[in-house]
């Protein structure tokens, strides 16, 4: 008796193009290694607390200033909506791409900070000439610059790594083309902006082996530089005077009691706020009474409105950022890998730990804002950029063909168990 035949499987319905999108981009992300998605998860969680620490710490100066509770934040939100698919979209980039454009982006970033400090349409904010106007856009140069100095620092390092241990061949002309771009934003007296800049440069040859007797002349020269601009200013030097005066936290005493106002008043929102906070929205200190409350000092807002549980919960989340950057950091392969993650460690733990020290009274006000945290739409888009670089070092290149290779075997194998089955 013949067998009967069997019935022709009806042919599987096709996919459509949002769900075939869904699979390939899934394909992408789980190939990727558990330090892409520690700096991942990490990065996005900062960006999306800092969107609503922002929301909350702004909505009184922005009703004031443009006669909307929410101006502000809608402004870094549309920021954060651009930079987290840039910071993606340079997670897929190679490393020889960045090189080939590490010496286009380190000339291109100094043009427009050459028309800050040449030009009238450079701004001056709280004393420093830091800002570019051009028509209704304002944005600051120095953040770009950043971005191009890691880059760069990552080829420079690619092409001398044998010649790291000579000062004279090695480090000397790393630190005088970098020192040169980093002159540019000096000249514009952002000196908090400087400062963490030549961290970055000087740092990252530190985290990725050159000698500390060879970095010592290059320290001590930036140091020197630094007092001396820092005392030629009038501004800078009230900061300083302001932050050694021991009456500043009750209010100050003569010349600096308008000085005093924001580490007074920094220092208040961080005691009202106790343990527990006062709740999200409830601060007093965003009502015009702490300067830079959605910026430089979001901080104290956030220890304010979220008690001391809130702060130590950004700290560590910090932590864990550097942690995640020091494991690429450790398992970059190559010279521009392990220069670029260093110099962006540097670059965000380093003003991270800055403008919480200021905000503690630490340091003396330098001007720079908590990064992916404090309003700021420039920052905010370069530092997710930057991280995009690190999360291309972190990729695992070999992750793709293995991943490939199991899926071969599997339908490898499920072919084999349907011959099987006939």
């Amino acid at each position: 008796m013949a067998t009967p035949p069997r019935a022709n499987r009806s042919p599987a319905p096709e996919r459509t193009g949002v769900s075939a999108s869904r699979i390939r981009l899934g394909r992408v992300f789980r190939v990727e290694s558990a330090d892409y998605f520690l700096l991942l998860g990490t990065t996005l969680f900062l960006v999306v607390f800092g969107l609503v620490m922002v929301l909350s710490a702004s909505v009184v100066q922005s009703h004031l200033e443009d006669e909307s509770f929410y101006a502000q934040a809608l402004r870094q939100g549309l920021f954060a909506v651009f930079g987290i698919p840039i910071m993606l979209i340079a997670s897929r980039m190679p490393e020889t791409f960045w090189m080939r454009i590490a010496w286009p982006a380190l000339i291109l970033s100094c043009i427009p900070q050459l028309l800050v400090v040449a030009t009238p349409l450079g701004v001056e904010k709280g004393g420093n000439t830091n800002w570019l106007e051009i028509g209704s856009v304002q944005f600051q140069p120095s953040e770009f610059i950043k971005v191009a100095l890691v880059l760069w620092l990552g080829l420079i390092v690619t092409k001398k790594e044998a010649q790291l241990g000579d000062f004279v061949h090695g480090v000397l002309p790393i630190v005088l083309v970098g020192g040169g771009a980093i002159g540019l934003v000096l000249l514009g007296g952002d000196l908090g902006t400087v400062m963490i800049m030549g961290a970055m440069l000087l740092g990252a040859l530190f985290l990725i082996g050159v000698r500390l007797r060879l970095l010592l002349p290059p320290i001590i020269a930036a140091g020197v530089l630094f007092a001396i601009v820092a005392v030629s200013s009038e501004s800078r030097m009230r900061r300083i005077t302001s932050f050694l005066d021991a009456d500043c936290a009750s209010g100050g005493s003569g010349d600096s009691v308008s000085d005093c106002w924001q580490i007074q008043h920094g220092s208040f929102a961080l005691a009202n706020g106790g343990v527990f906070g006062v709740g999200l929205g409830n601060s007093a200190a965003k009502w015009s009474w702490l300067p830079a409350a959605d910026n430089d000092f979001i901080f104290a807002i956030i220890g304010e409105e979220l008690g001391l549980i809130g702060a130590i919960v950004v700290i560590a989340m910090f932590v864990v950022l550097a942690v995640a950057l020091g494991r690429v950091l450790r398992g970059a392969r190559t010279p521009f890998g392990r220069a670029a993650t260093a110099a962006v460690l540097v670059w965000i733990i380093g003003q991270a730990c800055v403008n919480i020290g200021v905000v503690l009274g630490v340091f003396p006000i330098l001007g720079v804002p908590l990064p992916l945290v404090s309003a700021g739409g420039t920052a905010l888009l370069t530092t997710l950029f930057a991280i995009g670089i690190v999360l291309s070092v972190a990729r695992d290149p070999e992750a793709p063909a293995r991943a490939a290779a199991r899926a071969a075997a599997r339908k490898s194998g499920r072919a084999a168990a349907s011959r099987a089955a006939r």
